[in-house]
């Protein structure tokens, strides 16, 4: 992470809320929970808190992410959500522009994961030790010299979308870790959590939260 975190101070756009969850589509640069030190304190569950105190962390996107995450507002559905995700019941789709042109229309990227650990936060493919981490996309369109790709990860590995494209040798636009020379070049990192579909904790009813990409 640079050292400089300047997140944006825009208000923040809630999608939904009720009596067990709330979902709000959270900004580019901001962190979802505080770093280390007093300068990353800011976070999206801070700002989410000041207005639902009672909010509870479910999951997370990385800093540079934007798009749908859902918080919990009672105990019973944070452990209810979080069971959904851990086990693969939520759906995530992503929307991301990557450096190049893909050869094929859609595919499966199928690699395992692990930290990097003499340079965390970053994650390696590691076919022994490493987590299992699968990944399906389809090419949207291209866009002068780059692909707009939908990105559906039947896992939640930490940077898991950003390393399987960087492993297609197609590496997310704008991307402070895994993108390099040109494909640096973007005035952010291109990769947005377009929708997120869970079940409400109470009673069960599946419900879908979108928003719109904004590149």
């Amino acid at each position: 992470m640079s050292a400089e975190y300047s997140p944006p101070q825009e208000p923040l756009t809630y999608l939904h809320d009720d009596h067990e969850l709330l979902a709000v589509n959270k900004p580019a640069g901001l962190l979802s929970v505080p770093g280390r030190g007093e300068h990353l304190a800011d976070c999206l569950l801070t700002r989410v808190q000041a207005a639902f105190p009672q909010a509870l962390l479910v999951h997370r996107l990385d800093r540079d992410t934007s798009g749908v995450m859902v918080f919990a507002l009672t105990p019973a559905a944070q452990r209810n959500l979080s069971r959904q995700f851990e086990e693969r019941k939520s759906k995530k789709t992503y929307v991301a522009r990557v450096h190049g042109l893909l050869a094929e229309k859609e595919g499966t990227v199928d690699l395992p994961l692990l930290v990097d650990w003499p340079n965390r936060p970053l994650q390696i493919v590691d076919h022994e030790n490493g987590k299992q981490a699968i990944t399906d996309w389809k090419v949207m369109r291209f866009e002068e010299g780059t692909t707009r790709v939908r990105l559906m990860p039947r896992t939640g590995r930490t940077h898991q979308l950003r390393v399987h494209m960087q492993a297609l040798g197609h590496a997310i636009l704008g991307d402070p870790f895994y993108a390099s020379g040109a494909a640096l070049e973007a005035p952010r990192m291109m990769l947005h959590a377009e929708s997120l579909r869970v079940n409400h904790p109470d009673g069960g009813k599946g419900m879908t939260f979108k928003v719109k990409t904004p590149f």
